[in-house]
């Protein structure tokens, strides 16, 4: 069993706090990611899992062991950075067999880990050239191979995408996915992409600044956030918020009935437009107390991206985007009639930035069950 476990890890650079009483378990063959904005610590702890950052505080277990004390060739785990770290005067199979010859494996034991390691990342015919030779795919696959050749508990993999193009990037999350299915190990993956993080992870932890914000499987992080950071954080475009002392959401009965300062935030593939017409708002419905939260509202402009459109969206003085496939779109100017479910409403506590649950809810309700 290769179970990771941070128990109130705490890091500091100086008088800055990178990491605060993190505490986190990575299951057996779990893939984990990390995920959040630079800064936020989660390189740094992926560093303190390998031994590379001193901790100040707390404990870090791998297989039921502590490992605070071991140094990081003790502790049964492989990195793959971003930079790939591979030497440039090695060959192929000279970078992925170094790890094994430092350790003074058998000759016979090395090629045969080689030669398996290099077959599964479909790099057999590369093992004779330079890393100057390489794609940037390429390197990132002899970075790969480099890690598996150990056969270590744990794979700790740095941002390992981010210097590949999109194309690129949305192969190599294929591959990794279907390395870690064949190989059955515990993965930690540290990213700032979202659509990396959702991809690839059984859970994602999401971080900011130093501290860890939710812990879920994507679904859960997506549907079910545990704050407005969160909530703002994922998504592309992220999450619409309506301030609770908007002339716009004053106007909400809804809202009327929920105790305390409130947020609403909403999806924009949440938004669905109603009807336009001309440049005039007669006739539009106002907001009224039912099952949508009903807007009228002036288009602004629109975003295509070919199967999907953004179109930003003008209601009094807030603005919000929605997200739709319709392909007849009004021009900008027009004046909308959108919609939005209440039950895909979230609510936010204005001081805390907590998450209540859905507008939907029964009032009483003032956290998720």
């Amino acid at each position: 069993m290769a179970a990771v476990i941070l128990d109130n890890v705490t890091k500091h650079f100086g008088s800055t706090v990178a990491v605060d009483q993190l505490s986190l378990e990575v299951t057996d063959r779990e893939l984990l990611v990390l995920l959040g904005p630079s800064g936020c610590g989660k390189s740094t702890t992926l560093r303190m899992i390998a031994g590379l950052e001193e901790i100040d505080e707390g404990t870090i277990s791998i297989d039921g062991e502590p490992v605070n004390n071991q140094a990081p060739r003790d502790r049964d785990i492989a990195m793959v950075f971003q930079n790939y770290a591979l030497y440039p005067h090695m060959t192929v199979q000279q970078n992925i067999s170094f790890p094994l010859r430092m350790r003074r494996v058998g000759r016979d034991q090395i090629q045969q880990r080689v030669q398996e390691a290099a077959e599964i990342l479909g790099i057999l015919e590369l093992l004779d050239r330079k890393p100057s030779q390489l794609s940037g795919g390429q390197q990132q696959r002899v970075a790969l191979g480099r890690a598996m050749v150990r056969d270590p508990a744990v794979f700790l993999l740095d941002e390992p995408l981010s210097n590949l193009d999109m194309q690129l990037r949305s192969t190599m999350r294929q591959e990794i996915l279907d390395l870690h299915r064949r190989l059955q190990v515990t993965m930690i993956h540290v990213t700032h992409d979202q659509v990396e993080a959702m991809t690839l992870g059984d859970r994602v932890a999401i971080m900011h600044e130093g501290r860890l914000q939710q812990l879920g499987t994507p679904e859960d992080v997506y549907d079910r956030p545990a704050n407005r950071f969160v909530a703002g954080f994922l998504g592309n475009p992220p999450m619409n918020f309506l301030s609770p002392d908007s002339t716009l959401t004053a106007n909400l009965p809804q809202l009327a009935r929920l105790p305390g300062e409130v947020e609403l935030g909403f999806r924009p593939e949440q938004v669905k437009m109603s009807g336009f017409q001309g440049g005039s708002t007669s006739g539009l419905k106002t907001p009224e107390d039912g099952d949508d939260l009903t807007f009228s509202c002036q288009l602004v402009s629109i975003q295509q991206l070919g199967a999907e459109s953004l179109v930003t969206l003008q209601a009094g003085e807030q603005q919000f985007i929605m997200r739709t496939g319709q392909r007849q779109l009004p021009d900008p100017d027009s004046s909308l009639l959108v919609s939005v479910p209440t039950r895909s409403v979230h609510r936010f506590s204005s001081v805390t930035g907590d998450r209540l649950g859905m507008l939907g809810d029964a009032p009483a309700n003032q956290a998720d069950s």
